[in-house]
């Protein structure tokens, strides 16, 4: 029997490797950027078309390389970055491992543009499936230019999982700010399909994340300062008031590295405890410097994870830097006796040229019997109308006989029967209904045959409009109320690619959206479903942080978690005050869905209590 084992060829080893270096466009993206930090760039530029499928394109301004690096940069462990295993525990920069180049040339059309200072030219390169096409000199600016063309081209089964365009450009834009948070000395520029997404100027991180995430997070962050002999933190906290629902804005970055630690975010969730709403995530852009040799990075080829040495006294620093801060900027709660029992702030200094003594005036001819002053009756009837005022109860007791009197003039019909002295009758008094009660204002009370009814109020009414913008988008039949004055909506680069994905499913709800500008859409109508009284901005942000929060967890299709993120949005809150007529109303619409029983969540909506159950509740079951 001959032998089964064998090599494998340089090329399928380097398309095995990539499947974890390189899993989608924003994985090369983030690669290449990182080299040219590692180049020692003052300026990047990102380029990417059709979500970086077709074309991801980093230019810098680093030092280039020579004619045997730009060819050696494309070999497996090729690096410059280190030269033994020591080095492994005293890395500063981006990448170390020499796999990313490899992996990105085995997988796409790679052509690489470089030239160092000191050349007179430059280097262009040209590789397919890790196999150099062509290579030549050329006369070059100063630095790197790579282009990633037609990603997994070779490897079609991969090509095919790839997401629609607006998710992989939103995969795109968190890589990019995360690399463009950790480095605000940097110029950073993203442009897709021509048009310029991000202009970064170089600046202090304070700036580079309100270019990031909007003007209205100048007003959100809470400096956080830290000074220890095992680690030094510093970066911004935002204040609980501005928590989101869905995480996204927390970014943990050690020796400006990006990672992700479960741990550590618990340690910002412990300072904001007792402060921050339920299920809530405030931003934080924390810097953790550390020496490197008491962390381990080789971990993952992604380099996200990272194991410490003492972790647990890393978190505890942690804790106490973020409480501190919030209580230092008058965040958190805090004690200060001296104040709590000085009055002296609510006395108002005036110059003693100001002051002037108390004077005491009197009418000498006021004479209580003169005629012209109002006599007793009307000022107890005056005292009256005031005391009905403030308390809603009729003082007029004098006037009741009248009343009574005029009632029993009133005659009654002769004929009961008559037709249209009946209907204005009906008109008049229309059949009362069934009564209804609330609990706290959250749970109502029906009676039944069997016992009583206990309904989520909330979660009844989610499920109402669940199923009805549900059948909205089925067939295409959701109305529309006109604003009598547009208003805009500032989101996020992300929200904004978002929101463009989900336009047309919110168009056919009732939502009548245009862009304006680059971040920024204009709202001219909402769902007539919602009411008047609604604050469109607010429902819309809302709207988007459901839909991503249902996308991480319960993985629903766009329909489906448009439907339940809208109905969540608008639905009718805990604590809403239901006159009787409303209660009836949502009971009804409520046993008319297909599922009344259970909420979206999964919860159910409506408990039955028996009176058997409450009998013995009771002890009245002999």
């Amino acid at each position: 029997m001959s032998d089964i084992i064998q090599l494998l060829p340089d090329s399928v080893a380097n398309q095995i490797a990539a499947g974890e270096v390189v899993q989608r466009p924003a994985s090369a993206v983030k690669e290449l950027i990182e080299n040219a930090i590692d180049a020692g760039a003052g300026r990047i530029k990102l380029i990417v078309r059709e979500a970086g499928k077709a074309l991801v394109q980093v230019i810098d301004d680093g030092c280039g390389m020579s004619i045997t690096d730009a060819r050696l940069c494309f070999e497996r462990h090729a690096t410059s970055k280190i030269r033994k295993a020591e080095d492994l525990f005293a890395i500063r920069t981006m990448g170390f491992r020499g796999e990313a180049m490899a992996s990105i040339a085995a997988i796409s059309q790679v052509e690489l543009k470089t030239r160092r200072e000191a050349d007179e030219l430059g280097t262009i390169i040209q590789i397919e499936g890790s196999k150099v096409v062509d290579q030549y000199p050329e006369s070059l600016s100063t630095g790197t230019s790579i282009s990633v063309k037609n990603l997994f081209y070779n490897i079609p089964a991969r090509r095919n999982f790839l997401k629609s365009n607006s998710v992989e450009m939103r995969h795109i834009i968190d890589e990019f700010q995360r690399v463009a948070l950790a480095h605000p000395e940097i110029f950073f520029s993203l442009h897709s399909d021509g048009n310029e997404i991000f202009h970064l100027t170089a600046g202090t991180l304070k700036h580079r994340i309100v270019h990031l995430f909007g003007n209205n997070y100048n007003q959100r962050l809470v400096p956080v300062e830290e000074e220890t002999t095992i680690i030094n933190v510093s970066g911004f906290v935002g204040k609980p008031e501005f928590a989101k629902k869905t995480r996204g804005e927390q970014f943990f970055f050690v020796n400006k590295r990006f990672v992700k630690d479960p741990y550590l975010h618990h340690a910002i969730m412990n300072a904001y405890e007792e402060i921050l709403p339920a299920d809530s995530y405030p931003l934080y852009v924390l810097f953790i410097e550390i020496d490197p040799s008491k962390i381990d990075i080789n971990v993952h080829p992604t380099k996200t994870e990272i194991k410490y040495e003492d972790e647990k006294a890393i978190y505890a620093i942690l804790r106490s830097a973020v409480k501190r801060s919030l209580g230092r900027y008058n965040i958190a709660p805090s004690l200060d006796f001296n104040q709590e029992t000085s009055f002296s702030n609510f006395i108002t200094q005036k110059p003693l040229d100001e002051i002037q003594m108390p004077t005491i005036s009197f009418n000498p001819n006021f004479n209580p019997f003169e005629s012209d002053q109002p006599t007793t009756a009307s000022r107890s009837s005056s005292y009256a109308a005031g005391l009905e005022k403030k308390t809603g109860i009729p003082q007029n007791w004098d006037t009741l006989y009248q009343i009574t009197e005029q009632e029993s003039t009133e005659q009654l019909p002769l004929h009961p029967f008559d037709k249209d002295q009946s209907e204005e009758k009906n008109i008049q008094k229309p059949e009362s209904r069934k009564q209804f009660f609330q609990i706290h204002n959250r749970y109502i009370v029906s009676q039944i045959h069997s016992g009583f009814l206990l309904i989520d109020q909330q979660a009844a009414h989610e499920r109402i409009l669940f199923e009805q913008y549900k059948e909205h988008l089925d067939d295409n039949k959701g109305s529309s109320q006109q604003s009598l004055f547009p208003q805009t909506v500032e989101l996020s680069i992300g929200d904004f690619e978002l929101m463009t994905d989900i336009l047309p499913e919110l168009h056919t709800l009732g939502f009548q959206l245009r862009p304006f500008g680059k971040t920024t859409y204009i709202v001219d109508g909402i769902p007539a479903d919602l009411g008047n009284n609604v604050n469109e901005a607010k429902i819309i942000e809302q709207l988007l942080e459901d839909f991503k929060n249902n996308k991480s967890e319960l993985r629903l299709n766009k329909r489906e978690n448009l439907a339940r993120s809208l109905a969540k949005s608008a639905a009718l809150k805990s604590g809403t005050v239901l006159d009787n007529e409303s209660m009836a109303d949502l009971i009804d619409k409520l046993f008319a869905c297909e599922s009344p029983n259970i909420s979206v969540h999964g919860k159910p909506t409506l408990i039955t209590y028996t009176l058997q159950e409450l009998m013995e509740r009771f002890d009245k079951i002999q």
